[in-house]
């Protein structure tokens, strides 16, 4: 079966690429906008459901395509920290972050012909207390701006963060171990 990634993302990429998998990339255009008072993990399922079907429904004309779909947020009080649009949206949510728990969550859709697998995976996330120097040292290393909840944990923003619970990979982009269920359960082998 043929594996498509509904995903641009480096990161998915990497590690889809660390477990094996071959793949091609298809990313799905859809509205990723947070709707009032949606529940942060209703959000990811809602968004990675609907860049399955989009592109599973461009691609799959005979059966022979699993697309692989994912969305991961960053949840702080069940409030969404997306990407910060500048240094100061960033300053804001580390600041929030800061000496917390907050819960990184990831939906992740295998999409097959006549079968849809998916699963919600969440990790807490636990950020040591940061003084105003240690933002300013994270700011100007220069990766938090594509970044949900404004960091990295992957790269420099390791450093911030104390302790987990739950999957590393989750907090990453993508949790491989469920990925490799779905995946499974969609026919894809390994």
């Amino acid at each position: 079966m043929d594996l498509v990634l509904a995903s641009q993302s480096p990161r998915r990429h990497e590690l889809l690429r660390t477990i094996g998998l071959t793949f091609r990339a298809h990313p799905a255009d859809v509205d990723e906008s947070w709707e009032p008072r949606e529940d942060p993990r209703a959000y990811v399922e809602r968004v990675a459901l609907a860049k399955a079907e989009k592109v599973a429904h461009e691609l799959d004309r005979d059966g022979s395509v699993c697309v692989l779909a994912a969305d991961t947020t960053v949840d702080l009080d069940d409030d969404i920290l997306a990407k910060p649009v500048d240094d100061d949206d960033a300053r804001r949510m580390l600041q929030a972050l800061s000496g917390r728990t907050h819960q990184v969550h990831t939906a992740i859709v295998g999409w097959t012909v006549g079968e849809i697998v998916a699963d919600l995976v969440t990790t807490d996330v636990v950020f040591r207390s940061l003084a105003d120097a240690d933002i300013d040292w994270y700011l100007s290393v220069g990766e938090h701006l594509d970044k949900a909840g404004a960091y990295g944990m992957q790269t420099a923003g390791g450093a911030l963060v104390s302790r987990i619970d739950g999957s590393p990979s989750n907090v990453i982009g993508l949790p491989l171990a469920e990925t490799i269920d779905v995946l499974r359960r969609c026919g894809v082998e390994f």
